[in-house]
């Protein structure tokens, strides 16, 4: 078990509290990054921006990056790995990474201080925080989803993911919070600009979720005990926040559930499970 650094890990303003916080900094196909704490433990989800971009979008949340612990990797591809190895080096960061995902990011991550292989199906543990990380169809070489877990609360967090097989299905279930990609408005990516094959590969099994998908999602994971949906990595071309949002509403328990969209430029706000 790696040990965490304290107690100023995550909010500054919280971080005498024991809590489990998630805030999306950033979310599409320029760079994606999600941060989490339990208060005493705080890590990123992919880092997907420049080293410095990153800490900008973390300053202006009042989150400070020295209190970082680890950068976990979904996969290799350039909006998901583009600050993690100036970031693991510049703040002494472990990185957990698969063994395929690493061999595939090639030179791009460069040398890691500290790197912590995982196997999609088996939990590992970061200070209190119980991470599974599971298997999800995209076209990369083993990309990850993962669940969050802390105290009884749980974090769901997949993107760019094809379809929502039986595994993501049953990994998603019981979370308080979900972050989920909302990618595409199925006719606004036919009749976009993109060239056929990437129309093609963006509707695939390998690709990424339309709006209809999610909804379809998330009308199964729905339960008394989810409070929030966060709506990711929606493409900038072939969607709009408002599509996503009348999409995925039509399913929600909307007295019970909170919806949000996480843009590119400004992410999402700060969500937190006492």
């Amino acid at each position: 078990m790696m040990e965490a650094k304290t107690p100023e890990a995550g909010l500054l303003s919280l971080s005498n509290q024991r809590h489990l916080s998630v805030c999306v900094l950033a979310s599409g196909s320029r760079g994606n990054a999600t941060y989490l704490s339990d208060g005493h433990t705080a890590m990123l989800f992919d880092a997907g921006l420049s080293g410095i971009e990153i800490q900008r979008r973390m300053a202006a949340k009042g989150l400070d990056p020295e209190s970082l612990d680890a950068i976990i990797v979904s996969h290799e591809h350039a909006d998901h790995i583009q600050g993690v190895g100036v970031l693991s080096r510049r703040f002494d960061l472990t990185v957990h990474i698969n063994a395929g995902t690493r061999q595939a990011s090639g030179p791009a991550l460069g040398n890691l201080p500290r790197v912590r292989e995982f196997n999609c199906g088996e939990p590992f543990s970061i200070g209190d925080l119980a991470i599974h990380p599971f298997s999800i169809s995209h076209d990369a070489e083993d990309p990850a989803g993962f669940t969050i877990a802390c105290n009884g609360a749980k974090v769901g967090l997949a993107t760019d993911l094809g379809i929502a097989t039986g595994v993501v299905k049953t990994h998603l279930k019981a979370c308080d919070i979900l972050i989920l990609e909302a990618n595409h408005d199925p006719q606004m990516l036919i009749d976009g600009p993109y060239p056929w094959p990437l129309k093609q590969r963006i509707r695939g099994r390998s690709g990424h979720l339309s709006n209809d998908d999610t909804a379809k999602l998330l009308a199964e994971l729905q339960h008394d005990g989810l409070t929030h949906v966060v709506l990711a990595h929606l493409s900038e071309e072939n969607n709009t926040p408002e599509k996503a949002k009348n999409t995925v509403e039509a399913v929600l328990n909307s007295s019970r559930v909170k919806l949000q969209v996480a843009s590119q430029n400004a992410g999402s706000s700060m969500l937190t499970l006492a």
